[in-house]
């Protein structure tokens, strides 16, 4: 089974890569956002840690974790987002581990992980390569603005708080501009599976 980790900033297109990977490779894909918040769930990993730590305030009426106020307390909070995050990368890094291990026992042949954070939670370990999306800081706004709302300074300044382009070069084995149209980037996936596989 290969195993590609996948990454980049805010509005670079990475879901555009897990669809031509999911739909033209028949790749199996975890997205480590969706996959938290599903551990987040009442009876989940995270669950009751997560209450445990930041109390019943966060609940709704039906006991699930109110995730947008969830938000506001721990980006307001540098510590509380830390402690948030020591609860809930480890659960996704253990449940990604266990369901490697269960689809190489299926034969999956293409197995994808997508996080923002994929390099500092160190999936470098559990993967055979990592691709880095990227796209220009002017595009990366157009769609975000376009397909998100909000103003430009907001995009802005989540692109600034984000890692650099630098830095993902750095530690990623390919790179994936996505800049262009969907034909070019279908292109640089097939050939990308083609080159390593």
């Amino acid at each position: 089974m290969r195993i590609i980790g996948i990454t980049g900033g805010i509005g670079t297109g990475k879901s555009t890569v897990l669809r031509i990977l999911e739909k033209e490779h028949h790749a199996c894909i975890v997205e480590a956002d969706r996959l938290a918040h599903r551990l987040m769930e009442p009876g989940k990993t995270a669950y009751n840690e997560i209450v445990k730590i930041f109390g019943n305030k966060i609940l709704c009426k039906d006991g699930k974790i109110d995730r947008r106020l969830l938000g506001n307390i721990v980006f307001q909070d540098k510590k509380a987002l830390g402690r948030l995050n020591e609860i809930v990368h480890p659960a996704v890094k253990e449940y990604i581990v266990e369901d490697i291990r269960k689809k190489k026992e299926e034969q999956t042949a293409l197995y994808v992980i997508e996080a923002a954070l994929l390099i500092e939670d160190g999936y470098k370990e559990i993967c055979d390569e990592l691709w880095y999306v990227y796209a220009a800081k002017e595009e990366r706004i157009k769609r975000l603005l376009c397909g998100r709302g909000g103003d430009q300074e907001k995009w802005e300044g989540i692109i600034a708080s984000q890692s650099t382009e630098a830095y993902y070069r750095l530690y990623c084995d390919a790179v994936i501009d996505n800049g262009k149209d969907l034909k070019t980037t279908t292109n640089i996936v097939k050939e990308l599976l083609s080159k390593t596989g």
